[in-house]
């Protein structure tokens, strides 16, 4: 199998200097660039998808490169960043490595100083890889903003406390619930609450079909982030936008070894977990998220009552306090860690559901 391209991130507002680099690591490195002209398109494009190395500007409109390089350690640690400047100011490079950066160039910044760089540079990431060892890539597919976060929000932050990457799939903009634009905007929110990776989609919200494009953008983002775990609707709802992305994700992911479904405010009675995930000290992480979709805040399902409460029943099928319940389709990946405790958070340390509880109902 030919080895993975080194994803590159520059944040340069220079578009002479960006394109220098660009043409430098994509032609002679063979490496994939993706440029951002300030740091607030950065931190979405990090959030989206995370780079192996980033290079930065210092002077930039806005935010500097220096607070990029602070923000960049909390959502996405681990990545080697190098900041560069025109000015050889020594107050410069101290600020940086204070700040913990992993290089300091000057410019101009010849083309076999780029490479060398970038290179080693790259390698290091590879090497932290390594060192934390293996960890789950848990993919979370929702129709709507605030479905994932709804279904498996404490779960997802257990994922993420446990050093697994996690990514959100959402397929609309969910304009019938609200504004569309609003609601992405609380979607970035959410996801950064965690650190975890946003794919938002603008299929038509009420109109979604499997066999209408959202197989083949499931699919897509299945061999962008290579899931180990995913978590998506239950075919047990009564909202056909839910039960179209079940579908589509039983098609596009049948190669993942382990695949789940949750609970949505929708399901109907036929909704049977079959694990249930302890999720103490979670669950105010997930009202975090939660609160995020201010526009939703009306909805009855949204009331931190009801959220600690529906945790608080589940919990009576599994461990701990609070749970989180799942509809398990294939479990090849949580069974195999059971054995490893927590080091696949949520789902690896999951109880199953007794007999007895098989025949009881299936909504809170």
């Amino acid at each position: 199998m030919a080895e993975q391209r080194t994803k590159v991130l520059v944040v340069e507002d220079d578009g002479d200097t960006a394109g220098f680099f660009r043409t430098v690591l994509e032609r002679r490195g063979g490496m994939d660039v993706t440029v951002c002209g300030d740091a607030v398109s950065a931190l979405a494009e990090v959030a989206r998808q995370t780079p192996d190395v980033i290079l930065t500007d210092i002077q930039m409109p806005g935010m500097s490169g220096l607070e990029l390089l602070g923000e960049l350690r909390a959502q996405a640690p681990g990545v080697p960043v190098a900041v560069m400047t025109a000015f050889a100011s020594v107050d410069y490079a101290v600020e940086a490595l204070r700040r913990d950066a992993d290089e300091f160039l000057v410019k101009p910044v010849t083309a076999a100083q780029l490479l060398e760089k970038v290179t080693g540079l790259a390698a290091e990431a590879r090497r932290r890889r390594d060192a934390a060892g293996a960890r789950d890539v848990v993919l979370a597919i929702g129709a709507h903003p605030d479905d994932v976060e709804i279904g498996v929000g404490a779960t997802l932050a257990s994922h993420r406390a446990a050093g697994d990457a996690v990514v959100i799939l959402t397929l609309s903009g969910g304009a019938v619930g609200g504004d569309a634009d609003v609601r992405r905007h609380e979607a970035l929110a959410a996801a950064g609450v965690i650190g975890a990776r946003l794919y938002l989609h603008d299929f038509e919200d009420t109109r979604m079909d499997p066999a209408n494009g959202l197989i083949t953008v499931i699919e897509d983002t299945v061999r962008d982030v290579q899931p180990t775990v995913v978590y998506t609707h239950s075919s047990h709802d009564r909202h056909q936008d839910h039960r179209a992305v079940h579908e589509a994700t039983m098609v596009a992911t049948r190669r993942v070894a382990a695949l789940a479904c949750f609970q949505s405010p929708s399901s109907t009675i036929d909704y049977r977990p079959s694990r249930f995930v302890p999720v103490d000290g979670y669950v105010e992480t997930k009202l975090q998220m939660l609160a995020a979709f201010a526009s939703q805040a009306h909805r009855d399902y949204m009331a931190p009552d009801a959220v600690r409460a529906t945790a608080r029943y589940w919990s009576r099928f599994g461990t701990g306090t609070y749970a989180e319940p799942l509809e398990t389709v294939r479990a090849a990946a949580m069974l195999s860690g059971l054995a490893a405790t927590t080091s696949t958070a949520g789902i690896a340390a999951a109880a199953t559901l007794p007999e007895q509880a098989a025949a009881g109902e299936g909504t809170a």
